[in-house]
């Protein structure tokens, strides 16, 4: 038998010429792996000049996260960024990292706390060299405290915050996400501190350093459960799909296989619900009548939708509850995403242009701003692409490259761009 189709998102092509409303902010990006590049990824699809720093030898290490030899996630990560391969073992290179630091408005790190300062770039030097220079520095634990030598994986803060202990069934074990959240949450949440960082030092404040702890930045997801425990005693238990705050709501399984995840949160639509699947009079019944009363009868709230749905194929279920607006949507894998109509219309995922692959689907630039959008520019670059471009504009000439090469201080990969980073007068 014959397989289907894969849905093709809509073609798009990179826009080198686009710049964004982030355009002459200049980021030098030391981190690795997940977190920081997030952090960068947001700031270099609004246009921001990214500069990764990587190790000569072997690049950032996402680069070897890998499907049948594919870099996934670093196409993803690394579009609309520049490579330059530099050794920051070596003094040679740590003082190329003070000149890029002189033009510069931030710079990312997720040394293990005191490593940054061990190498000579504490952020006093680098002060020093640019006094408004915002410094983003991401760990798992934070800058200080007893834990902040402890390895920064998500997995770690993902258990420690409360996150996994919430997540799951009552009879199963807690359960991590299956994706690096809280890299990403801290990816995100330092994108926005940098922002606002960057905006004091241009309104004539100094630079500062900004402290991304992902164990922080996951908790914050949380919500009230801190403040829940402290007044209640109350901790959060595993639910499943269910929701600790409104009933019902949940995902369930239609005649056809498929599932659906309803919510109804609000008294009104509970109510619309109810008489969406003909039991009108559950309205009225002293165990559902509020959402205080379902939540306290939610397995007998929920048995006559689970009935009820599961007694349609998914269509007919979609069909009968936007016809009485009860808020319902398909659960999809990624090929039934990729395929919805919606998501075409909106190009939420576009096909690029890939020299290894022919073309690669990567989501669009998010958020959409109307006036001044972010773009996709270039792809990911190859490790050093970008040296000799950024090496020359810092007023190195071919002698001097071709001997940082030899010593191994620096990667030049062939056919770099050629935008140029150029040293300030």
């Amino acid at each position: 038998m014959t397989a289907p189709p894969r849905p093709s998102p809509p073609p798009a092509e990179f826009t080198p010429e686009a710049t964004g409303p982030l355009a002459g902010l200049r980021v030098l990006d030391l981190s690795r792996l997940v977190a920081g590049n997030v952090l960068s990824w947001w700031l270099a699809d609004f246009g921001a000049e990214v500069i990764k720093i990587e190790d000569p030898e072997c690049g950032d290490p996402l680069r070897a996260w890998q499907l049948q030899g594919v870099s996934f996630f670093w196409k993803i990560f690394g579009r609309n960024k520049r490579s330059l391969a530099l050794d920051l073992k070596g003094e040679e290179g740590r003082a190329l990292v003070l000149r890029l630091v002189r033009h510069s408005a931030v710079l990312i790190e997720n040394f293990r706390p005191g490593t940054l300062e061990a190498m000579g770039l504490a952020p006093e030097r680098l002060w020093e060299e640019a006094p408004r220079l915002v410094i983003a520095r991401v760990s798992g634990f934070g800058q200080d405290g007893p834990y902040r030598r402890r390895p920064g994986f998500g997995t770690l803060v993902e258990a420690m915050s409360g996150f996994a202990a919430k997540c799951g069934f009552p009879d199963r074990e807690p359960l991590l996400p299956p994706l690096a959240l809280a890299d990403m949450i801290a990816g995100l949440a330092g994108a926005f501190a940098t922002l606002a960082a960057v905006r004091a030092a241009e309104a004539g404040g100094r630079g500062q350093v900004i402290d991304i702890a992902l164990l922080e930045a996951i908790h914050t997801l949380l919500g009230p459960d801190t403040a829940i425990y402290a007044a209640l005693g109350e901790k959060p238990a595993r639910t499943g799909n269910r929701s600790m705050t409104s009933a019902p709501r949940g995902v369930f399984r239609t005649r056809d296989g498929r599932y659906v995840a309803l919510s109804a949160s609000m008294q009104t639509m509970a109510e619309r619900l109810f008489r969406a699947i003909g039991r009108p009079d559950m309205i009225e019944d002293p165990r559902f009548r509020t959402n205080t009363d379902r939540l306290k009868h939610v397995e007998e709230c929920e048995a006559p939708i689970a009935d009820f749905i599961a007694a349609r194929d998914l269509d007919e279920v979609l069909a009968l509850f936007e016809a009485a607006e009860v808020t319902v949507a398909p659960v999809y894998e990624v090929d039934q995403f990729l395929a919805d109509p919606h998501v075409q219309a909106r190009g939420t995922v576009r096909a690029l242009p890939d020299a290894e692959l022919g073309a690669i689907a990567m989501p669009a630039v998010t958020p959409r701003l109307s006036a001044t959008p972010g773009a996709l520019r270039r792809p990911a670059p190859r490790l050093g692409e970008d040296t000799r471009a950024i090496l020359t504009g810092l007023g190195l000439d071919g002698d001097d490259i071709a001997a940082l090469a030899a010593r191994g201080v620096i990667r030049v990969a062939e056919e770099e761009g050629e935008a140029e980073v150029r040293e300030e007068p």
